[in-house]
């Protein structure tokens, strides 16, 4: 299977939405305005002057579970090297998983100590649901196996999980508390994240991963205290690209508190306002869409590399 184009991409729904869950406040007053009961996930104006509807990118159609599983491991190997650019990597810590379309138990992960930068699809390590490696001649981290295996067992409707030490979600993570929902990108996690506070050191057993597992609940991200970030997916590229707002968002809300402790007064977005733009820009069709310009550059950037 040929890596995927605009010109290839067919009208398909993603795998399985990612859910919501956990909570939020909001301290102003609902909205009244008028608007549809069912807003899009993918705001586009689609025709052209002689009329021509244009068809929106999205999740492809295959023929078989080979090419889908191609699929999958050509767009985790482009995961990497986009959270490799934006800084998401420190020694062997962080790792992206993807649930095989094939061997629904078993996931493909990165080998321990291959930068984010460097891999490539022949380098992804097929793991079943009890750690045996079943393709690749390289050992897993540990830690990573610990949390994506029971994330994978626990959420049939998750099939890609990331988790990665990134500076901005380290910050914020150590003050083990929610986000807040001060701007509009922020609400892609309105009611979809949670906090685990339960930090125990390096996570080497089925035990902590199960914990967390129960933390993230239905929803798409879960806060590790003094630790990192973690999202999921129904697909890796919408997991990547929760991860990548998630980091950012982060960043934003530390920048808001500093603003805040100089006096200035935040203004949270209202829970009426707040569960309505959730559906806009948090769904599944729009995380697996909103990866899909990354994996272009990657394409570029590498000339296919990654495929390899």
């Amino acid at each position: 299977m040929a890596p995927t184009t605009l010109a290839d991409i067919q009208q398909a729904p993603l795998p399985t939405p990612t859910k919501q869950s956990s909570q939020t406040t909001s301290d102003t007053g609902p909205s009244t305005r008028s608007r549809p009961d069912n807003p899009s996930q993918v705001q586009v104006l689609g025709k052209t002057k002689s009329g021509k509807t244009l068809k929106v990118r999205s999740y492809p159609v295959f023929d078989n579970l080979e090419d889908e599983r191609l699929y999958r491991k050509q767009h985790l190997a482009a995961a990497f090297r986009v959270f490799a650019d934006r800084g998401f990597d420190e020694g062997v810590a962080g790792h992206i998983s993807v649930r095989d379309p094939i061997l629904t138990d078993h996931f493909w992960i990165n080998p321990l100590s291959a930068h984010f930068s460097l891999i490539k699809v022949s380098d992804l390590i097929l793991v079943d649901e009890s750690g045996v490696v079943v393709e690749g001649d390289e050992p897993i981290n540990l830690p990573a196996f610990a949390i994506h295996s029971e994330i994978h067992k626990a959420r049939p409707d998750v099939n890609a999980a990331c988790h990665a030490h990134s500076v901005a979600g380290k910050a914020f993570a150590c003050f083990g508390r929610e986000l807040e929902m001060l701007t509009q990108d922020s609400l892609r996690f309105y009611k979809s994240h949670a906090v685990y506070r339960e930090f125990r050191g390096v996570i080497t057993d089925g035990e902590e991963g199960r914990r967390i597992a129960a933390a993230l609940g239905d929803g798409k991200a879960a806060i590790l205290q003094n630790h990192g970030l973690l999202t999921v997916g129904g697909s890796v590229d919408e997991a990547a690209f929760w991860f990548i707002s998630l980091d950012k968002t982060c960043q934003a809300q530390l920048l808001a508190d500093a603003a805040a402790a100089g006096g200035y007064k935040k203004i949270i977005i209202d829970d009426d306002e707040a569960a309505y733009t959730a559906t806009q820009v948090g769904g599944p069709e729009k995380g697996w869409l909103a990866f899909q310009p990354y994996y272009d550059e990657q394409l570029a950037k590498t000339k296919g590399e990654f495929l390899l």
